[in-house]
């Protein structure tokens, strides 16, 4: 997610670890998806979200003064277009829904408004509370804060519509981070893991675990906090596009 005190991260990598590795085994099944390609990915982009719009994506980056919304080519990894956050601000994930770019700040209370074009900034929302993983169901936002609750929010006003509990086994799984809404189901990155929760969006419970370890091990982390993180669908073949913060590579991913 983003750097934080050693105990901090100590105590997040127990919380996840408390649901791994719980004395009942995981209700939900382990996928390991294939890896269909690799594209280029910009090794310096502290990646937060991650979508498909068209034939480009559009990426948001983290990290004071370096936080910003690209539009990038996905077979080149070319950086087409980008709109910098203020200074202060950590940006966070990203979506687009009805032409309008949306993107979180991690700790700063706005969420920014872009053209989904040319990516000119529109405005900005307030909300309360940490912004960590943004995607939407074609109506709604979907936003993450790192426990283990998924908000639904108006894409008009930011105003919360209602939220959500994500459990397997009858156990809050937390730190949900980078999400991504595909037919029904919410893919969310968890960080400080190798592994994205397959969601049920109406009842929050967990329905697969997507191991990504083989594809994270391809990055060795010269920070800690150059995880797994970034997801997008492609519609077109149904496949996956991950990344991760710093990685040089974003990989397309068939599912079993």
């Amino acid at each position: 997610m983003v750097v934080r005190p050693v105990m901090v991260l100590l105590s997040a990598a127990l919380a996840v670890f408390s649901v791994s590795a719980a004395p009942s085994p995981s209700r939900a099944p382990i996928l390991k998806p294939s890896v269909v390609r690799t594209y280029p990915h910009d090794p310096r982009a502290f990646t937060e979200g991650l979508v498909l719009d068209g034939s480009t994506l559009l990426e948001g980056t983290g990290l004071n003064g370096q936080s910003e919304v690209r539009r990038v080519a996905l077979e080149t990894g070319a950086v087409l277009a980008r709109a910098a956050v203020p200074r202060e601000v950590f940006g966070e994930g990203v979506t687009v829904l009805n032409g309008r770019v949306y993107q979180l700040s991690w700790r700063n209370g706005q969420a920014f408004v872009y053209d989904a074009r040319t990516l000119k900034r529109m405005g900005t929302l307030p909300y309360e509370g940490e912004g960590w993983g943004l995607t939407t169901d074609g109506t709604r936002l979907i936003q993450s804060d790192g426990s283990d609750q998924l908000t639904f929010r108006d894409p008009q006003t930011f105003r919360v519509l209602g939220r959500v509990r994500v459990t397997d086994a009858g156990q809050g799984v937390v730190n949900l981070n980078e999400l991504e809404f595909v037919n029904g189901q919410v893919y969310a990155n968890v960080w400080m893991t190798d592994r994205i929760a397959r969601i049920d969006a109406k009842t929050g419970r967990v329905t697969a675990w997507l191991d990504l370890s083989a594809v994270a091990r391809q990055h060795p982390r010269v920070d800690p906090d150059d995880v797994l993180n970034g997801i997008a669908y492609d519609a077109k073949t149904g496949h996956l596009l991950v990344t991760g913060k710093r990685w040089n590579r974003l990989y397309e991913l068939k599912l079993p």
